[in-house]
């Protein structure tokens, strides 16, 4: 019987999965593809293969908040007749200092996972969610974590490390969005070349590359350091959390609910996270949050040249990096001192390559792929 692997990208406002065909090879062949809004009341799956037809749309039965992967693996296989389902792989945020490459999980993995919850309090439980479910219901079937951190498991110590006095291992810093970089660097004809990658979307990070591997990267010890997020503050003066709690009053509870779900965009704006109502909004301040946004992005990616010593390509990924030329067109303007230079109607196109001829940065937009990435490192275990 055929085999095939499901990747799962569950995230805080969605699950995003993808059904591949495996083979004896390196070879990976798409099934199908969708995603279940958590936002929406009735929590539809939205299921299409391979050339993009819609096989499957109908409403989730799981209750609001509820797990719903049991459900959707019951709808998948239901849809592969015929094609075994191997293994289920997981995008997992943080791994830690113990987990630097795919593993496979069990109960005493899991349980080291969870223990990481404190450093991704926004991701972490909902990645983990459906691991547990399929341990309870499918104990048999193989399930292997893929972790955002392992990306930049090398970075260099003067990259990797704070300037505070050594308090332990595992007290340093990360950096996330690991396997969409992965996949982006893997699309890039020439990785030896000095590259930025621009991951923009509700969460942004921006990472250098070179000779395939992360030389830096924005963010930090936790999914907060950084660039200005949908809801994220991202780097912020580590003075100003305590003259929060000794003039505030504030709680380590309440800091972390106004650090990751009530700061960024939605803080700055006090309209909306989601950059699409920025733009199109014409009041002061969602426009200074556009603004902020494309400023800290641009910050960034100099200083991301910085520790490569140069930059010959900047790389757009993510929901916003892919899909809205007016913010790429902001940040690559306030680069132009660096050689960027975009090709502003290939840009309002959305092509792939979006740079100017006369400019000395080439400057690309690259659909993110990161259901393929956990697929081929679910795939590798599940096969051999």
């Amino acid at each position: 019987m055929t085999k095939a692997v499901l990747a799962l990208n569950a995230g805080s406002s969605s699950i995003k999965f993808a059904v591949y065909r495996t083979s004896d090879g390196d070879d990976l062949s798409l099934i199908c593809k969708g995603i279940r809004d958590r936002r929406v009341t009735d929590g539809h799956f939205l299921i299409r293969d391979a050339d993009g037809k819609t096989i499957a749309d109908q409403k989730s039965t799981s209750a609001k908040g509820a797990d719903p992967t049991l459900e959707l693996l019951d709808l998948l296989e239901s849809t592969i007749l015929g094609t075994e389902l191997a293994a289920v792989g997981h995008r997992i945020v943080h791994g830690g200092p113990r987990f630097s490459e795919p593993v496979v999980v069990d109960r005493d993995v899991l349980a080291a996972l969870d223990e990481l919850t404190p450093l991704a309090p926004l991701h972490q439980p909902v990645c983990l969610a459906p691991i547990s479910s399929l341990l309870a219901a499918r104990p048999a079937l193989l399930q292997v974590a893929c972790f955002d951190t392992a990306f930049h498991r090398e970075l260099e110590p003067v990259y990797k490390r704070f300037a505070i006095p050594d308090m332990g291992d595992g007290i340093h810093r990360y950096g996330f969005h690991g396997l969409s970089f992965e996949y982006v660097k893997r699309r890039i004809a020439d990785p030896s070349r000095p590259v930025v990658i621009a991951h923009l979307g509700s969460g942004c990070s921006i990472c250098a590359i070179r000779d395939g591997k992360c030389v830096n990267t924005s963010m930090s010890m936790t999914p907060l350091d950084g660039l200005m997020m949908a809801t994220r503050c991202g780097a912020i003066d580590p003075g100003l959390l305590l003259y929060l709690q000794k003039t505030k009053g504030l709680s380590v509870k309440e800091l972390e609910d106004l650090l990751y779900y009530k700061s960024g965009l939605l803080a700055v704006s006090g309209v909306s996270a989601d950059m699409r109502t920025l733009l199109a909004a014409d009041d002061a301040n969602s426009k200074l949050a556009v603004e902020q946004f494309c400023a800290r992005a641009a910050e960034y990616v100099a200083v991301m040249a910085t520790a490569l010593g140069g930059l010959e390509l900047l790389v757009f990924t993510g929901g916003i990096g892919e899909n809205s030329p007016p913010i790429r067109r902001d940040i690559c303007k306030r680069l132009q001192f660096l050689g960027v230079e975009l090709d502003l109607a290939a840009n309002d196109r959305g092509s792939a390559t979006i740079s100017s001829s006369h400019g000395r940065v080439a400057v690309r937009v690259i659909p993110t792929n990161e259901e393929e990435v956990i697929a081929r490192h679910t795939a590798d275990i599940a096969m051999h």
